[in-house]
């Protein structure tokens, strides 16, 4: 694998437009983006307690320039491309969290468009400010219902990536939840042992470990099995911001404000790579001091992992968009962003959609990349061994470590 040094271009801005009237509830905003896991439909919290639901990809003259879409009070035009029409949900309080279940009702050949809770079809969550979890259906943008139990913000939301309908959120009033949304939404699980508001929450791709990051200099990883306490990860010197896994499982990164993001073997607990995020002048000069304001702008906000598990991207106070490759400790690219909140790969890959506090959303390229064969093995073979069955195997050293990505 080689890493791409071409500088992400901003491909798209979206930008609502406001409101007739501004009330207490209102935020502008846009605290989380998603993609359907098929990269069909792309999700925006746009604030001012809007979510847009938008058929990807976007139409060609919206890639070719920035664009501004205006919401007309509370209703918004659907566009038609199709079947599949742009949507407004009005959520009614500001959204925090939102999140895609990880399969639709055309990957399991259900071809009639109502959904009836317990049937096959694509599922928007989203987090409200009031403690509220609003599940949606996609393709009609019609209210499922709604899930009650937490008594502050949920911050994040995080389904099952088996297509199990498990919803995992997490809130200020520290704790996570475990929901069952194929039984009726039944709340399964209360996780507790965060002593600061829960930002963050990440299921593993093969749905055997939960992340959660709060505001807490360590992270905690649960099992989803037994939903119970594994481990606390502790390194950071500051909160826990921002968490996810690697494709294969085998990876854990967490992001903080203390200017570092840190990669982790999940089942072992052990730190393997420190990337820490210093200004751009420092980057370009590495004779020059860096002083505690600087890291204090450098504060992370989100970190993601892209699709074949090769990159990172990393949101940061010092508006700048980084991407890393994973065997180098310094960025490969940049691109400015001001007031970045959020940040997503698309699903399969080339595109990072990212937040603003103003509440719009840009769409940059990202480098594409070729897996080697030898990446593609262990990505392959790391979806269902652990990092103590690697260990375990009758084979040469160097290929332990290169399967436990001790080595790139």
């Amino acid at each position: 694998m080689k890493p791409s040094g071409e500088e992400p271009v901003l491909l798209a801005e979206l930008k609502p437009g406001r409101p007739q009237r501004y009330d207490w509830k209102s935020s502008c905003e846009t605290w989380s983006v998603a993609f359907s896991p098929d990269g069909a439909w792309f999700a925006w919290s746009q604030g001012h307690c809007v979510v847009k639901l938008i058929p990807w990809p976007l139409e060609e003259a919206e890639l070719c320039k920035t664009s501004e879409r205006k919401s007309r009070g509370s209703k918004a035009e659907p566009r038609s491309r199709g079947v599949a029409k742009e949507k407004t949900l009005e959520c009614g309080q500001i959204v925090w969290g939102l999140a895609f279940s990880a399969w639709s009702a055309a990957e399991a050949g259900e071809t009639d468009p109502a959904c009836t809770v317990g049937l096959p079809c694509l599922i928007l969550a989203t987090g409200l400010n009031d403690g509220q979890i609003k599940v949606w259906e996609v393709q009609t943008g019609h209210l499922l219902f709604s899930l009650l139990g937490h008594q502050d913000v949920v911050r994040d939301l995080s389904f099952a990536p088996n297509g199990s309908l498990i919803l995992v959120s997490a809130s200020r009033d520290k704790t996570l939840r475990v929901w069952d949304l194929s039984r009726d939404g039944r709340q399964v699980q209360v996780l507790s042992g965060h002593v600061q508001w829960v930002y963050c929450c990440s299921i593993s791709p093969d749905c055997s470990m939960l992340c959660s990051a709060a505001g807490e200099k360590s992270a905690l990883l649960w099992s989803m099995r037994s939903y119970t306490l594994i481990r606390r990860l502790e390194g950071h010197q500051s909160s826990v911001v921002s968490c996810d896994f690697s494709p294969d499982s085998a990876l854990l990164v967490t992001a903080s404000y203390d200017a570092c993001v840190i990669m982790w073997d999940p089942y072992t607990g052990e730190q393997l790579r420190t990337l820490r995020h210093v200004p751009l002048h420092s980057v370009l000069d590495y004779s020059s001091e860096v002083h505690t304001s600087e890291v204090h702008t450098s504060s992370l906000r989100s970190v993601c992992f892209s699709p074949e598990g090769l990159y990172l991207a990393t949101v940061a106070d010092d508006r700048l968009l980084r991407i890393w490759a994973l065997e180098l400790r310094s960025p490969v690219a940049f691109a400015p962003m001001t007031n970045g909140l959020c940040c997503m790969y698309f699903p399969h890959g080339g595109f990072i959609a990212t937040g603003t506090r103003d509440g719009h959303v840009q769409f940059w390229t990202a480098p594409r990349v070729l897996s080697s064969l030898k990446h593609l093995c262990r990505k392959a073979l790391r979806t269902f061994l652990t990092t103590y069955q690697v260990l375990a195997l009758p084979i040469p050293r160097k290929l332990k470590e290169f399967l436990t990505y001790r080595t790139f």
